[in-house]
């Protein structure tokens, strides 16, 4: 579950079936912290609210029991009619609304419906917690950009491992033989991109720690994670090591001089 502040109130978020939901409980305390399950039944005993939840419903669940829908619209406007979310989530199968019992429970609503109750609470309060949702779902979608860069190294690595066991590892070999292979690959792409192996890098470097990897920067990881990539397929083509480096190299020599003129990707590196 996620937080967003809106006008100095936290209001809960959390994701059901890839459908975000937001925590009436919690929007209601805007106007009464102290009768907020009241408010909400005041709210959804409203003719306009159920006209509204049952057309959201037939929209989007097909196991809504429009029967019980109907039977709740020719009562709604009586003096004597009451609802609870409880009651309408059972009788009518809906999905767009659920009740979470316990501490750190609470009505929870689909983000229309929620944004729909916000605009009964307060017009302003609403206007503010769609800002400071779409607030948070773009800060999600920056870190999901992020975690996939940080991983694209990974997910080639892992290509060209499997293209390395479909085409150059004999059934027989034994783990160290097949750990030999893997590391004359590795050295492989650092010959091409940085013009000597691991080992030579750390002789070279006594005083240095991890490996030549970790001192790259952003330009060399870029072009290191597309060398990955086309090994990978130069490996399914056969392609012996020799000739190999010698595309890697050629590739690696021209993805640089491009790379080392990109603006945005100075940017990402603050500038460096």
């Amino acid at each position: 579950m996620a937080k967003i502040n809106v006008l100095n109130k936290d209001v809960t978020v959390y994701v059901q079936n890839d459908e975000d939901y937001i925590c009436i409980t919690d929007i209601a305390r805007y106007k009464n912290a102290d009768n907020t399950d009241d408010l909400i039944r005041s709210w959804i005993r409203n003719r306009n609210t159920i006209e509204f939840l049952g057309i959201w419903e037939q929209l989007n669940n097909p196991d809504f029991n429009p029967v019980e829908f109907d039977g709740f619209k020719k009562k709604a406007g009586l003096n004597s009619f009451t609802l609870t979310p409880k009651q309408w989530i059972e009788k009518t199968n809906a999905r767009g609304i659920v009740s979470k019992p316990g501490r750190y429970g609470g009505t929870f609503a689909h983000k229309d419906i929620a944004f729909e109750f916000a605009s009964w609470i307060s017009v302003e309060f609403k206007l503010y917690l769609i800002k400071e949702f779409q607030r948070l779902k773009e800060d999600e979608r920056k870190q999901l950009g992020w975690d996939i860069r940080r991983n694209l190294a990974k997910i080639n690595y892992r290509i060209q491992t499997d293209a390395i066991k479909e085409n150059l590892i004999p059934v027989e070999l034994k783990k160290a033989q097949i750990n030999q292979v893997y590391a004359s690959e590795a050295d492989l792409l650092n010959m091409a991109l940085f013009g000597h192996t691991a080992k030579e890098w750390r002789d070279n470097n006594p005083d240095k720690k991890g490996n030549i990897r970790d001192y790259a920067d952003i330009s060399q990881l870029v072009c290191l994670s597309n060398l990955e990539n086309l090994n990978a397929h130069f490996i399914s083509e056969k392609l012996p090591q020799q000739e190999r480096l010698v595309k890697l190299n050629a590739i690696a020599i021209h993805q640089m001089t491009l790379l080392t003129q990109d603006n945005s990707l100075k940017l990402i590196s603050g500038g460096k």
